[in-house]
């Protein structure tokens, strides 16, 4: 057995808002004792309030999330200041959550920290990891590459960084009944778990493609020997760079890229900032996109999943979708959740947020990345 309930909530008090979701997962259990569970949180609510009154209920309940830029989930769609949380019931699937802390300053210790915390708790074989680490960390790549060093790159990872409403001033991570800052929550997943996964994004390459050739971790200094910032003004007819002209990071001589946000630029040395690393050598080309071609696009995150389902009929579909595709498409952010469910048979329970980076492999490729600007389609199940 295998099964989710979730619960949602859009009113603005926190009380009363944990105690509608509580009151729904309730409902939908119906008796059956949760194992686990993540919770999706708006950054304004009382947190410690809402962990307290979860804790009350199901006090043996292994719980690990984040706050957010929005929630989504099948019980309300996409959200803006809500609550949501979603609860896994099993007899043939093991979960344990992990915490690690003092991630900027040594995020390889901070993950060894979480995946320790863990695992000592799992007796078989890891099937799967969940993460929801500090969006503001700037340490993303360094993250991913520390988690598949510890469980092995043959373990499938996904996840998403915690948000704050495009603030950027602090998340929180979630683990069990504690708030934290600068800190990585992880989801270790154990038994008969299936999974299945699609990757979106809907950005279209303008101009040629060009070698890093200066860079000093998330600042580009040199495409081909010159300095980025006139590759961007070049291409963009002397505008500077926005969060609608992120760069498309290839891997290796492959057309699958990952994408990375400019968040600055210095004219007087010519350089970009983006939200993440970039590695020396990589192959970068500008790519934008609009509203309507983000939307076009979202369906087929989950049209890839289903297609790649090795089950029959999934438990969940989770979602991880950037911040920064949220609010390019400004007030019909709600559609992007709207033509994904359209793929999904109605009785078929989702939950996601929007992230500061999400978690995954690339569509053709099995190593997990750090992605910007894109939305993962995830799908859960047992045989």
């Amino acid at each position: 057995m295998f099964e989710v309930v979730i619960g949602h909530s859009n009113d603005p008090d926190s009380q009363e808002a944990i105690a509608e979701v509580l009151e729904e997962c309730s409902t939908e259990l119906a008796g059956t004792t949760p194992q686990a569970g993540i919770l999706y949180a708006a950054i304004d609510f009382e947190h410690d309030l809402v962990l307290e009154s979860i804790y009350q209920q199901f006090p043996q309940l292994e719980l690990i999330g984040c706050t957010t830029d929005g929630e989504i989930s099948s019980k309300l769609g996409f959200q803006e200041d809500s609550l949501t949380l979603i609860l896994f019931c099993s007899d043939e699937i093991e979960i344990r959550a992990g915490v690690g802390q003092n991630l900027a300053s040594n995020p390889v210790a901070a993950v060894e920290e979480a995946i320790t915390n863990a695992r000592s708790q799992v007796d078989g074989e890891i099937s799967l990891c969940l993460t929801l680490a500090d969006g503001l960390s700037n340490c993303g790549v360094t993250i991913v590459e520390a988690i598949k060093q510890s469980l092995g790159k043959q373990i499938p990872l996904f996840g998403g960084m915690s948000a704050d409403r495009l603030q950027f001033q602090k998340t929180y991570q979630f683990c069990q009944q504690q708030v934290y800052t600068n800190a990585i929550a992880v989801l270790l997943f154990s038994g008969k778990l299936i999974h299945s996964y699609g990757v979106a994004n809907g950005w279209n390459p303008i101009g040629k493609r060009q070698k890093i050739t200066k860079v000093d971790k998330n600042i580009v200094y040199e495409l081909d020997n010159r300095p980025i910032l006139d590759f961007y003004q070049y291409y963009l007819n002397d505008s500077f760079p926005s969060l609608e002209y992120p760069l498309a990071v290839f891997d290796e001589d492959s057309d699958n890229f990952y994408m990375r946000v400019p968040n600055n630029y210095d004219t007087e040395t010519g350089s970009v900032s983006f939200f993440a690393e970039i590695p020396l050598g990589a192959t970068v080309q500008i790519v934008e996109t609009n509203g309507d071609r983000i939307i076009e696009s979202s369906p087929s995150s989950m049209l890839q999943a289903i297609d790649k389902y090795p089950g029959t009929t999934p438990t969940v579909a989770l979602f991880f979708s950037c911040a920064t595709r949220r609010k390019i498409l400004g007030t019909k952010a709600e559609r992007e959740y709207e033509v994904i469910n359209s793929c999904l048979p109605r009785s078929l329970p989702s939950c996601g947020f929007y992230t500061y980076g999400e978690i995954s492999p690339l569509e053709h490729y099995p190593e997990t990345f750090l992605h910007h600007e894109t939305l993962i389609a995830l799908l859960l199940g047992t045989r």
